[in-house]
This record gives C-alpha cells, sequence and structure tokens, in this order.
C-alpha cells in the first residue's frame, strides 16, 4: 500500500477511537448521575475502575498504532511507559508530537491504575486513590480528545503532501 494510503488509514483508526472515548465518557457520566454512583461501594468501585481502564486501554492502542506507524521502536520491558513517553514527543522530519505534557502528566496516573488493577484481584479499593484517578480522567478527557482530533488533521493533511509529492 502506498504511503499516502498507509497514512490515511492510521488517521481512520484514530478517528475510530474518538466515538469509542465518546461512549466511555457519556456512560461514565450517566453512571454519575444516578444516585447509587455517590456510594462508595464495592460495585461503584468495580464501574468506575472499569471506565478508566477502558478508556486508557482505548488511547494506548491508538497510541501503539501510531508509534507502530512512525517509529516502533519499543523496549519489551517497559514498553508501556516508554509508548506514553513518546508520545509528547515531536520526531524532528518523522511526526509531530500527539499529546501535551498536561495529558502525559494525566495519563501517566491512568497507565498506572491500569496496571494495579490488572494485578490486584481483591475488591477492596483504596477510595483515595480511585478518586486521584478520577481526578486525573475528568482533567484529561476533554482535552485528549482534541489532541487526538487535532492529529488525526494532521495525519490527513500528510497523506495529502504525500499524494501530492
Amino acid at each position: 500500500m502506498e504511503t499516502a494510503k498507509r497514512i490515511a488509514a492510521l488517521a481512520a483508526e484514530i478517528d475510530a477511537a474518538l466515538p469509542v472515548l465518546d461512549r466511555i465518557d457519556r456512560f461514565y457520566d450517566q453512571f454519575q448521575q444516578q444516585q447509587v454512583a455517590a456510594r462508595q461501594s464495592t460495585e461503584n468501585a468495580i464501574i468506575v475502575s472499569d471506565v478508566f481502564v477502558s478508556f486508557y486501554t482505548c488511547l494506548e492502542t491508538a497510541f501503539l498504532r501510531i508509534s507502530q506507524f512512525f517509529e516502533n521502536a519499543l523496549d519489551n520491558s517497559r514498553w508501556h511507559e516508554q509508548l506514553l513517553r513518546a508520545m509528547t514527543r515531536t520526531i524532528p522530519s518523522v511526526r509531530e508530537r500527539v499529546i501535551s505534557d498536561a495529558s502525559y502528566t494525566a495519563l501517566s496516573e491512568l497507565r498506572r491504575f491500569r496496571h494495579f488493577k490488572r494485578y490486584y484481584f481483591a475488591f477492596d479499593y483504596d477510595w483515595d486513590r480511585l478518586e486521584l484517578v478520577r481526578a486525573k480522567y475528568l482533567a484529561c478527557r476533554a482535552p485528549i480528545r482534541a489532541e487526538l482530533a487535532a492529529y488525526s488533521a494532521y495525519l490527513q493533511r500528510l497523506a495529502e503532501e504525500t499524494r501530492k509529492a
């Protein structure tokens, strides 16, 4: 497949992630509007934890596609952390940065939480930690969506420039 088509396909993958993020956000908002969501119960902890994990996993999948397309140089031992950091970097003559430093900071907490959640099997949740993760999620969900949309637009421009070249 020619380069312009591959770039356009990458932009389409990023565009496909945006409605998934929107559905996750809508679910979270609807859940929070329910009176029962205000209780600090195990059930509510499981639900909000899953929202945070799903949100981050959706983003990480998009980031991985970007990394594979442009550089694909991640160390197997710490690739999740390296991938997120790589999305803050512009690589001259290769690609623009994907996310801001503020998004990186918030998403780093979500990444750490996802790792914890993946290996923590008990149902005894630390609500102070959940509140921290919730604050990071709320702080980054609108900006990250805008950053992904802007990156998709960048890719579409890049595809067009490549077609013309």
